[in-house]
């Protein structure tokens, strides 16, 4: 041992707690070690304080801060003052006798007593006890805090100081905030990025301060700073989206052993209201938005109409066929690894075909579908995510097609010669330019159609999610982001 460990220096800790039968086993023990060094050890108590209060050396630690000090979790337990990791846990007698073998005023300890007996969980280790502990005596946070009157709402203080998206959020108090922090093991303080349209610095606490308001559980913490990792690449164009009079808003799919983790829906109504992991992840990033980045409406966001899923819109894709390639898969990641992916999409437009039985008949559908996005005279404008519904997809793959082979088809059907579609054929002045008339034009640039499958198992119901009309190199690409 070091001079600070020697016998003649050292003192000692004794953690212990009335509601434990190897603490009350060792009582006398106890007594016997207490009288022979005196004040050179303490015995802190962690529930009740009249449990060895006959002691001197006794100290009331119901409030448990030494306890979490030296981050305690199993009573009995012995330490050395100052060096907290030298301890032992629960009653060892042959152990407690070592330990105390070079104090020669010590007499031989645990006579009478069973050899082993295991110990009982810290009181620190009751649950929720580890947040409220770190919150009252190593508080993370560093964001301004808000006192409210006896009077005052809390829910209602969030909507009168404009943190809401029209909807009630959970207020963020200090205890929930701490909670949600304990989901990642990033600092508090660790800066993500700079939210836009404001570029404000957003750090791990003020996400998590969102996250509790969206309604998210800690264990979303991993997905939720993904997608704000995603948001912020160059390439999604974020200050752009927020700023367009367009529909479009920021539409997550999520990919990998998360999705099965966090229960994210990719089945019944995968799209829709029921599930809090895709109702909150998606909600987070938009209070982000408007609370940190300052993307209020009416402000910068500027949307003519906007669309639902700015309140949020996150879905997983249905992975249950391991030879038809996942989004994920098509951005490059490998299968096993949990991708979040981000695209600058709107609202939801059915494709209802329940008669095709061949795949030639079906991507053809789907074509005529798809020539609506944005308008059906303009082309090259916008990406889109085609969603393949379980009973479509089956119809292919029984057929022998891969997912490649429909992404083919469709782009040859969307082909078209420019004079069909210019601008004043039909009596309709939108439409493409005049010097375009010559040439065969594409519905979607390279790149530019997505194909993913998610719902539910019955109903011949696939769907189009439209980009916005800056999608592409000018404008927003899809997005990846690894966990």
């Amino acid at each position: 041992m070091s001079d600070q460990l020697s016998p003649d220096t050292r003192s000692y800790k004794l953690f212990v707690k009335k509601d434990c039968p190897t603490c009350e086993l060792i009582t006398s023990t106890t007594e016997v070690i207490s009288a022979a060094l005196g004040d050179r050890i303490k015995i802190f108590v962690q529930d009740d304080p009249s449990f060895l209060s006959h002691l001197p050396n006794t100290v009331d630690d119901s409030e448990l801060k030494s306890s979490y000090k030296d981050d305690i979790t199993i009573v009995p337990t012995i330490t050395i003052e100052g060096h907290p990791e030298v301890r032992i846990e629960g009653w060892d007698r042959a152990a407690w006798q070592k330990f105390f073998k070079e104090e020669n005023a010590v007499p031989e300890i645990g006579v009478g007593l069973p050899n082993h007996k295991p110990g009982c969980g810290s009181k620190t280790l009751d649950v929720g006890m580890s947040e409220k502990l770190k919150l009252r005596y190593a508080d993370p946070c560093e964001a301004r805090k808000i006192d409210l009157s006896d009077d005052e709402d809390d829910i209602e203080c969030c909507f009168e100081r404009g943190w809401t998206d029209g909807l009630p959020v959970v207020p963020p108090t200090p205890l929930r905030v701490v909670r949600m922090l304990a989901g990642t093991d990033r600092d508090p303080s660790d800066v993500i990025g700079n939210i836009p349209p404001d570029n404000s610095p957003l750090n791990i606490e003020k996400l998590a301060i969102n996250a509790v308001m969206a309604g998210c559980k800690p264990e979303y913490m991993p997905l939720v700073i993904a997608s704000v990792e995603a948001a912020l690449q160059e390439k999604f164009c974020m200050h752009g989206l927020l700023c367009t009079t367009y529909f479009s808003s920021p539409v997550m799919i999520i990919n990998g052993p998360v999705a099965k983790h966090l229960n994210i829906n990719s089945g019944v109504n995968a799209l829709g209201q029921g599930r809090r992991a895709n109702a909150t992840i998606g909600r987070t990033l938009q209070l982000i938005i408007r609370n940190i980045g300052g993307g209020v409406p009416g402000g910068i966001d500027r949307a003519v109409m906007g669309n639902p899923g700015k309140y949020t819109y996150c879905f997983a894709e249905d992975e249950s066929q391991k030879d038809w390639p996942t989004l994920a898969e098509d951005q490059g990641y490998d299968r096993g690894k949990s991708v979040i992916s981000l695209f600058a999409g709107e609202g939801l437009q059915p494709i209802l075909d329940q008669q095709s039985r061949n795949p030639d008949s079906l991507s053809k559908s789907m074509a005529n579908s798809l020539r609506a996005v944005v308008n059906t005279k303009l082309y090259g404008l916008a990406d889109a995510i085609l969603i393949v519904c379980p009973e479509h997809r089956r119809v292919f793959r029984q057929a022998g097609w891969k997912k490649s082979d429909l992404h083919e088809a469709i782009s040859k059907h969307l082909l078209i010669p420019g004079t069909a579609i210019a601008r004043g054929v039909d009596g309709i002045a939108e439409g493409m330019p005049e010097k375009l008339k010559d040439r065969t034009l594409a519905k979607f640039r390279p790149g530019g159609l997505h194909i993913v499958t998610t719902g539910g198992t019955a109903g011949m119901f696939s769907a189009i999610i439209s980009g916005w009309v800056a999608s592409g190199e000018r404008g927003s690409q899809l997005v990846s982001q690894i966990l």
